[in-house]
């Protein structure tokens, strides 16, 4: 991607360093891999294997409720500081088409663990989005992850998470995350399961048709891009990263999509620019 010289956001904040739930001396790349594994293994939090491994308890503030920090100066951080930029120019001028005024997400850059309105977030989690702070949550030790154990290299994979992940905070406006929220209630935990995939696939072609307008907008693909998004796509799909963890594929406890799945649905994005194209709950076939 030609992203250097593109708008960097103002709504990233760059938590870290300090005290706002820093990585613990030893907390590396290895860690956050053996609880990303572990946790598909025994079907637990990764958080809790995260917080055994690291043998201390991290006591922090939600980021909702600290004080203002600073926007990151480093490469990574500006990297998606400018691809957080594009999804407010793409989701702003599609909410303003349909009458409506977008209300862009923070992004919050950490290290380790963190609190949130949601919990505690940990890396091993990967990126996440929190409906209750309107956040979206990153440790950029995940894309060393992605590319070093999930096989998905290269910036427009990260660009692809980021903006699945801006993707759950346009179906927290539009009221998708609440009626998902009131199914929970009443759906066994299978039927919940499988609302969950076509919550998770809706994301991912969000991610698609920002991809499509921000491509029209800053011509910054370059060859071999969609092809890194589609391999990131196909690297966090469940039926994937369940066979490579416990060796077998339990469908019925899918949460995401499998890796065709997730790939179709990007496609679907990309392809149309329609977030008409997204609605995933109608679709007889995901």
């Amino acid at each position: 991607m030609r992203w250097q010289g593109h708008r960097e956001s103002s709504n990233v904040e760059d938590r870290r360093a300090g005290g706002f739930g820093g990585r613990r001396a030893g907390m590396g790349l290895g860690t956050i891999a053996i609880a990303f594994v572990a946790a598909w293994l025994f079907g637990v939090d990764p958080r809790m294997v995260l917080g055994l491994l690291q043998g201390v308890e991290t006591v922090t503030t939600p980021a909702s409720r600290q004080g203002p920090a600073p926007a990151p100066t480093d490469e990574a951080g500006r990297f998606v500081s400018v691809v957080l930029a594009s999804t407010e120019e793409v989701w702003n001028q599609a909410f303003r088409q349909g009458g409506a005024q977008y209300r862009p997400p923070k992004l919050v850059l950490y290290s380790g663990r963190v609190d949130t309105a949601c919990g505690f977030g940990a890396a091993a989690t990967g990126p996440f989005y929190c409906p209750g702070d309107e956040r979206v949550y990153i440790d950029l030790g995940f894309f060393e992850l992605m590319s070093q154990r999930l096989g998905a290299p290269g910036d427009f994979a990260q660009a692809y998470v980021i903006a699945h992940e801006v993707g759950h905070h346009v179906q927290n406006l539009l009221g998708t995350m609440d009626q998902m929220q009131s199914a929970r209630q009443r759906a066994s935990q299978e039927q919940y399961n499988a609302l969950s995939v076509r919550l998770e696939l809706q994301a991912d072609c969000y991610a698609g048709v920002w991809a499509h307008h921000s491509q029209q907008a800053r011509n910054w693909l370059e060859r071999g891009d969609i092809e890194e998004g589609m391999a990131a796509a196909a690297a966090v799909g469940d039926d994937r990263i369940q066979k490579r963890s416990q060796g077998v594929v339990v469908p019925e406890s899918f949460t995401h999509g499998s890796s065709a799945q997730r790939m179709r649905w990007f496609r679907a994005g990309l392809e149309s620019g329609q977030a008409s194209q997204c609605n995933t709950f109608s679709a007889r076939e995901l």
